[in-house]
């Protein structure tokens, strides 16, 4: 049985730019983000600055909350 793959924060934002029902046009006007860089990331060919993810995270009211993968014990 193959193992489910965490979602990768970049994923999570995308779901909650979907979950937004906003257009990208929109986000990107209301936050200062250039809408080529918002298309860029939302299509996953680019990252996106602190700042702008900072923005984007504040705009889309986000929460990011850091945890730990369990450690692997020896055999």
């Amino acid at each position: 049985m193959a193992k489910k793959r965490p979602k990768l924060m970049s994923d999570q934002i995308r779901q909650a730019i979907d979950d937004s029902g906003l257009t990208r046009y929109r986000i990107s006007k209301e936050t200062g983000i250039s809408e080529t860089a918002l298309a860029l990331f939302y299509n996953g060919q680019r990252g996106l600055s602190m700042k702008a993810l900072n923005a984007l995270g504040e705009y889309l009211q986000l929460t990011i909350t850091l945890g730990r993968k369990p450690e692997k014990k020896g055999k």
